[in-house]
């Protein structure tokens, strides 16, 4: 009987690249500055990686093909070194295959590593590329902003919340998104916006405006994972495990059916109850400390805050509205700002947020650290459209809490 993974594997050391117009810097250059800091925090030499996991989405456009980038940019020792993708999940999911690489006994050290090198290609939003026959008859001049615009609406209908309150809140996220932004010197996007800003700014798909988006942008980061047992044995007293780590698919449910009204993600539902017994957890309203979830829309927050079972079912706006999920609030929501201020470097963004997690449990983030010292948090990874996605979840805290 599978017993999970929760305590099985500890967060030796993190690192996280400036996300930005990176136009001077590479790939590479990326990837090193992400994994330069995570050594040194790990305090241990290269050497002892054993294997690694690169993410990254759009690979045709920087790394290529294969894991070998990381390898050569890394000056790996002849080890083991693999590329995921999955949709906008692709750094959790280099994440996992680390993970799991430890857990099972496979290694005593691995790698993960997210990059995503974007700018460059001079696109507005997401390069187009194509995802196969199938996906193309599904998602035939289907659109970003468009799909989530629908979720919106489908959620406003459902839930008989007015055009003008759903409006208001979901401008809310992106303002205590930026305010939570600005204070992050490794945000792409440290501008304080006001919701007045956000109410009259030009719409991109109804009802979503221009600050309800998230950026593209350049990034890296990157995690160093191990067992307790040597990360106590490599002299670290506050070891921070993971106490969870999954991922569910569509399986064509939401696209191909009648069932599905179009107003939340199942991925995230599943995802969500699957981590949280894994993680032993019953009540997450009250025992979650901090949360980083995909506000790729600022939308697809205030979804998400039901879907992870946080706000009641039609109470995420009200939740919003009385600043819940606000920095000072009860459970902080994009405490570093999100992909809102961010930007999505798809590879990077999972990693960015495991990353601020470890620096809010260690006590390490500075001017945004929470006064409240945090016992779990988890992160929210969401790839694809509603209607056919990836959803990775992971959980991490102190070792044996």
């Amino acid at each position: 009987m599978a017993s999970g993974i929760k305590d099985k594997v500890a967060i030796l050391g993190m690192g996280c690249s400036r996300f930005g117009e990176r136009w001077n810097d590479n790939a590479e250059d990326l990837m090193v500055e992400a994994f330069v800091e995570a050594i040194a925090d790990a305090g241990i030499d290269k050497s002892r990686i054993e294997a690694a996991w690169l993410g990254t989405g759009i690979e045709e456009q920087h790394v290529g093909k294969s894991a070998v980038p990381l390898s050569t940019g890394l000056r790996l020792p002849n080890i083991p070194v693999t590329r995921v993708e999955n949709y906008c999940a692709s750094g959790t999911e280099a994440f996992r295959g680390a993970v799991y690489a430890v857990a099972s006994g496979a290694c005593d050290v691995a790698l993960a590593l997210g990059v995503e090198k974007l700018k460059d290609t001079g696109y507005g939003g997401l390069p187009q590329r194509n995802r196969g026959s199938v996906n193309d008859l599904f998602w035939a001049n289907a659109s970003a902003p468009g799909s989530f615009a629908q979720l919106a609406t489908a959620y406003r209908a459902k839930h008989g919340v007015s055009a003008i309150d759903l409006k208001r809140a979901i401008a809310h996220v992106s303002v205590k998104s930026h305010a939570n932004g600005a204070k992050n010197p490794k945000a792409h996007l440290r501008n304080i916006i006001t919701e007045e800003t956000v109410m009259n700014a030009p719409i991109i798909a109804e009802p979503l405006g221009l600050y309800d988006c998230c950026g593209v942008s350049d990034g890296a980061a990157c995690a160093i994972v191990t067992t307790p047992e040597i990360a106590r044995a490599l002299g670290k007293a506050d070891i921070l495990s993971v106490k969870a780590l999954q991922l569910a698919v569509s399986n064509g449910f939401e696209a191909q059916y009648n069932g599905w009204d179009g107003s939340h993600f199942v991925t995230t539902r599943v995802a969500a109850q699957r981590a949280y017994k894994e993680a032993g957890i019953t009540r997450p309203r009250d025992q979650l400390s901090l949360i980083e979830v995909h506000d790729c829309f600022s939308v697809t927050e205030l979804v998400t805050m039901e879907d992870l079972f946080i706000s009641a079912e039609g109470q995420a706006v009200t939740d919003v509205m009385d600043g819940f999920y606000d920095a000072d609030g009860t459970m902080p929501c994009q405490i570093d700002g999100g992909l809102k201020c961010f930007g999505h470097p798809i590879g990077a963004s999972g990693l960015r947020m495991i990353y601020e997690m470890y620096l809010q449990l260690l006590g390490r983030a500075g001017e945004r650290q929470r006064a409240k010292e945090p016992s779990l948090c988890l992160t929210h990874n969401l790839g694809g459209f509603p209607h056919q996605n990836v959803c990775a979840l992971s959980i991490i805290g102190r070792l044996g809490v």
